[in-house]
């Protein structure tokens, strides 16, 4: 027994040795796999983030000033870029650059916000009711493939030439976007996930909030990135189409202000001022959560 006792007891170390070499292992890949998660250096940021797009904004200018001293368009139709430059200007000295876009920018956004508050119950309901996604899911994707222009003649006999036509035709571009990007996030969440859910008592609202919500969440954002795209071009078309001194002078206005008077620097203007006003939600906006969302998932890896 003696001896017994003394093979066991020697035997035990060897074990508990092999157990402790198994979870230094698995500290050392999880070590390897974990996301640096330190303050990335402002010249780092500078040089990664910051030039690549002013080189190719630069490259931008340079091809364009090229082409119009090449000139490969008629004259009058390609202005240079200091014709444009000196349209951004006079609109600033007279200060309404400011007004204008902040009159598209405050309708876009609002409008999203509508689109957001009716598009994710919406989606969630289809992707979880069997005979509502059965009614109306595939109205949502005609929806979602219909140009956003084609609404603007409707709403403007239903509702007129006022504020809310606008926010009509947003929703109309933006809910389908919205609700099919979240229906899509719910398809790819996992069943497992579901059954846990359950098993800890999360259903109903209590598991679409803590199980259903929170996994679908790329799917989700994805699909308001795609609302929000929507949302601006919707607006812009029915702002182009919708010509009204009562509505204000807004960038589609603008656009369509130039071309009705021949002035082809002011309609590179707008199209310009568009087209940084939607880069820069995305930047502002929405990069900043989907890299929020990665993280969190372990996803975002450096570099």
């Amino acid at each position: 027994m003696v001896s017994t006792e003394k093979t066991a007891s020697v035997a035990k170390p060897a074990k508990t040795s092999k157990s402790d070499d198994l979870a230094g292992l698995e500290a050392g890949l999880d070590a390897l796999d974990a996301v640096q998660s330190h303050r990335t250096p402002l010249g780092e940021v500078l040089v990664k983030k910051v030039l690549p797009p002013l080189i190719a904004v630069a490259l931008v200018i340079v091809v364009w000033q090229t082409l119009v001293w090449a000139k490969v368009a008629e004259e009058g139709s390609l202005p240079a870029p200091s014709a444009v430059w000196d349209s951004v200007s006079a609109m600033w000295l007279k200060g309404t650059l400011l007004e204008v876009v902040w009159t598209s920018v405050s309708r876009g956004l609002l409008g999203f916000l509508l689109a957001l508050a009716i598009g994710t119950p919406l989606g969630l309901l289809v992707a979880r009711v069997k005979f509502v996604r059965a009614a109306i899911g595939p109205i949502l994707s005609g929806l979602q493939s219909l140009p956003s222009v084609a609404w603007v003649p409707p709403a403007v006999i239903w509702l007129g030439l006022n504020n809310q036509m606008m926010y009509a035709v947003i929703l109309l571009g933006a809910v389908p976007s919205i609700a099919n990007g979240l229906v899509s996030g719910v398809d790819q969440v996992p069943p497992l996930f579901l059954r846990a859910g359950r098993t800890m008592g999360a259903t109903g609202l209590r598991g679409t909030w803590h199980i259903v919500m929170p996994a679908a969440l790329p799917g989700y954002l994805a699909g308001l990135k795609q609302g929000w795209a929507f949302s601006w071009r919707s607006l812009m078309a029915a702002e182009i189409i919708a010509s009204s001194p009562d509505l204000g002078l807004g960038l589609g206005q603008l656009l369509e202000n130039g071309r009705s008077n021949s002035d082809m620097p002011g309609v590179f203007m707008a199209i310009l001022l568009i087209l940084i006003v939607g880069i820069a939600i995305d930047l502002l906006i929405f990069s900043p959560l989907e890299r929020s969302v990665l993280r969190g998932r372990g996803l975002l890896v450096k570099g």
